[in-house]
């Protein structure tokens, strides 16, 4: 069995298709109860960010395991398979390990050295994990890969800038108004990305920060946090938003809505109730959008989306950290690999120490019954002699067969033992245990 990956992202797909295949919780459960409908699937999670939407998934057979998940996914979007697989990449056993290591580590990014993919990454695994639906391996892949992702952030600068996709759409912002210090802002989305978002403007020097958000109470706590930072902030719920919009200079929303949340009219009768015309910037940050695309063609008003936060030379780390993030990466999954090999030949050495054991253990029963006047303290100096031979002889041959299995197409030597000495196929599958516990870990707690 053997990891596959079926995604697609900003890096092969307009926003509008990932707004097609944009999902909540909710929907992420179902693609994977889908998915693990088939017997050709064993383990499946799935990694949807703002702008990816990835299915990692055990299968049994790549084709077919293929075919399960392009389903599933067509069926979620609305879109044909045929239009799907245009804007699809696949990945496969090693390339999928990879390519879960570089998203981790911010490398495939739209901001390139971005932190928070890393914590999207623990959520989903998190949520699958809740959910039983990984295993011994995604699990090992999961835990690994936020290791590296979290050392590629600990060993170079690749994030030095703290870029992040709130951090340079509000520097776009910034740049567009000719700065941010004294103005009012309004933050629609009271979430993680919300509460960053308004780190991001208090830190910028804006005077008023209104939040909006659909539940009144969550945007209460988020302006509190707000308040606490000496900055005047106050809450409304989504009927309030024009007329927060009226002394609006700069709007971000991040909601996690599934339609619009920011309509041409909203913002045409904020600008119209404005005392005096002004230049208004709007941060689209949602997925899928949260601000209706007409809203870009009205006069002095800016919007930032993923297109342009893509396009933007500051959302690229310094080459050289890339570079160093690109090494680690490549270290890792060799040794992941390496690893996986070694204890995918680990069950066949067993397998043969415990076929030698039961073959000594004959023996010596055999010769006790011809022997049974044996003096005990012969009989046993015969049977530790007997071990020790036994011992001497598989030693090179186990640990050899180890370390041929880490190298690349290592598992043929597996084979080799297996066929050379007989071996049972289901008695090294006996001894392969059962699956380790799922555990969690605690390897990076940061946003």
């Amino acid at each position: 069995m053997s990891v596959l990956l079926f995604g697609v992202s900003h890096r092969s797909a307009p926003v509008s298709v990932l707004e097609q295949l944009s999902t909540d919780e909710a929907d992420q459960a179902k693609i994977v109860e889908q998915v693990l409908q088939s017997s050709l699937v064993t383990e499946a999670m799935v990694l949807s960010t703002c702008n990816r939407v990835e299915v990692y998934a055990v299968v049994e057979a790549f084709h077919g395991g293929l075919s399960v998940i392009g389903q599933v996914l067509s069926e979620h979007s609305g879109m044909g398979l045929g239009d799907l697989t245009k804007y699809a990449y696949v990945r496969y056993a090693e390339a999928a390990v990879e390519h879960l290591f570089a998203v981790a580590s911010g490398l495939d990014s739209a901001v390139v050295g971005e932190q928070q993919v890393l914590g999207q990454v623990r959520r989903a695994y998190a949520t699958a994990e809740a959910n039983q639906t990984v295993g011994r391996t995604l699990h090992e892949l999961a835990q690994r890969a936020l290791a590296v992702g979290k050392r590629v952030h600990t060993e170079t600068g690749i994030d030095a800038a703290g870029a992040s996709v709130v951090s340079v759409a509000l520097g776009m912002a910034d740049t567009r108004l000719g700065g941010l210090a004294g103005r009012s802002a309004v933050v629609i989305g009271a979430g993680a990305m919300g509460a960053l978002s308004a780190k991001h403007l208090v830190r910028a020097g804006v005077e008023r920060v209104h939040v909006v958000n659909r539940t009144l109470p969550r945007a209460k706590r988020l302006a509190h946090k707000i308040r606490d930072l000496g900055v005047t902030a106050d809450a409304f719920p989504f009927d309030h938003l024009t007329p927060v919009l009226t002394d609006a200079d700069v709007v971000v929303s991040c909601t996690g809505a599934i339609s619009p949340v920011v309509s041409l009219a909203d913002v045409h009768r904020g600008l119209a109730h404005g005392q005096e015309p002004k230049q208004l910037v709007i941060c689209d940050l949602g997925m899928p959008r949260n601000v209706d695309p007409a809203v870009a063609g009205l006069p002095d008003v800016y919007v930032v989306d993923m297109d342009r936060i893509q396009r933007e030379p500051s959302a690229r780390a310094a080459a050289s950290d890339t570079e160093a993030a690109r090494a680690i990466v490549a270290a890792e999954v060799a040794n992941y690999l390496a690893g996986q090999r070694m204890a995918e030949v680990t069950p066949t050495v067993t397998a043969l120490r415990q076929r030698a054991a039961d073959v000594v253990e004959a023996e010596l029963l055999r010769l006790e019954n011809r022997l049974p006047g044996l003096d005990p303290s012969q009989r046993d100096e015969v049977a530790r002699t007997v071990r020790r031979v036994v011992d001497k002889l598989l030693h090179a041959p186990t640990v050899r067969v180890k370390q041929l299995a880490s190298s690349p197409g290592g598992d043929s030597y597996a084979e080799a033992l297996r066929e050379l000495f007989e071996l049972d196929p289901q008695a090294v599958e006996a001894v392969a245990g059962p699956e380790i516990p799922i555990l969690t870990t605690d390897l990076d707690k940061s946003e």
